[in-house]
């Protein structure tokens, strides 16, 4: 039997899960669509490796989250270790790409970048809230351009006059692109064009101030996009290094936290064991009123759905396994 450390990054488009050994050795990962549900995304991962692993058996040692949906990973599995984004990609990228000094990272909904010295992380920022700066923004126009994700970059590298499309805003970018459309563009300028828009949309968002120095990680599912990692070359002049697994390195980031956690605790795994990928969850959502503050909390419960949720007066009702609860402020309904 294998002896691993088990990550898991959720994401509000994709989730992933990564395997390292004893020595942070890259094992095995799998990424699937969250699709707005994110229990259901873990179990898929869980169950799929497995699969992947044709009959090899993994002894976990440690487990650790990392993503937006962390806390409730972490509260299904039965996470040792949960962390940022920002600590799972330094710690990943630091491992894969000896002297790494810059990591961008271009995710479905946001963006980050990350500034290393010394294998430190002495600087970050991120991006949540402009859609021209995330890989959903190239995703909705390659569609509008009827052109296949998959064949965006290299469909966009053979541009010889790439468009000037305003990036600075998703709906002026949207806007803009479509009149250039309607004057004749080749398909090739107007995909080339929407990536210098992003990677000048990143920058000036994210790096203003910021010395990038090389190497120069590219992490994330954007990285995939060749005319992306062109386009940041040409506005940085730097090569930019796209490592092996670049769209899990925030699950391996989080395996590798449980590995070093581990081996300075010694501490046995939370872990709740492979079986969870075959259990029912379900939540249920009250307004505590026990204050002005009104809280919405969430309650997360193993088994079947209640069948009569208009009988729950009170939390402290619910029956049942309960496996996380959040949303309250004052910690009257921690389960800890």
């Amino acid at each position: 039997m294998m002896k691993v450390y088990l990550g898991i990054d959720v994401g509000s488009v994709t989730t992933k899960i990564a395997l390292v050994d004893e020595n942070g050795n890259y094992v095995d990962s799998y990424m699937t669509r969250t699709a707005g549900q994110p229990v259901m995304a873990v179990q898929k991962c869980l169950d799929n490796l497995l699969l992947q692993s044709n009959g090899k058996e993994y002894e976990v040692l440690s487990t650790g989250t990392t993503g937006s949906g962390r806390n409730l990973a972490g509260a299904l599995i039965g996470a040792d270790v949960i962390k940022n984004e920002i600590t799972a990609h330094a710690v990943a990228a630091s491992n894969a790409i000896e002297g790494v000094q810059t990591i961008l990272e271009i995710g479905g909904q946001d963006s980050k970048i990350i500034i290393l010295r010394d294998g430190i992380v002495t600087d970050f920022a991120m991006n949540t809230v402009c859609a021209a700066g995330t890989g959903s923004f190239l995703d909705h126009q390659a569609q509008r351009l009827n052109v296949d994700i998959k064949d965006f970059g290299d469909i966009a590298l053979k541009s010889k006059s790439p468009a000037r499309i305003a990036g600075r805003c998703g709906v002026f970018a949207e806007s803009d692109l479509i009149h250039k459309q309607q004057l004749g563009y080749a398909v090739e300028d107007l995909l080339y064009g929407l990536c210098q828009a992003l990677v000048r949309n990143y920058i000036s968002n994210l790096a203003l101030g910021k010395d990038l120095l090389p190497k120069i990680s590219f992490q994330g599912g954007v990285a995939t996009n060749k005319g992306m990692v062109k386009a940041f070359e040409e506005e940085l002049g730097h090569e930019i290094i796209v490592p092996n697994h670049h769209q899990t390195m925030g699950a391996i980031g989080a395996a590798m936290l449980a590995m070093e956690n581990h081996q300075f605790t010694n501490q046995k795994t939370k872990f709740k064991g492979w079986t969870i990928k075959d259990l029912e969850f379900h939540s249920i959502t009250c307004n505590c009123t026990g204050c002005s503050n009104n809280c919405e909390v969430i309650t997360i419960l193993e088994g079947k759905e209640e069948q009569n949720r208009d009988e729950i007066k009170k939390i402290t009702d619910i029956k049942g396994n309960i496996i996380a609860r959040w949303g309250g402020t004052c910690g009257r309904w921690d389960i800890n």
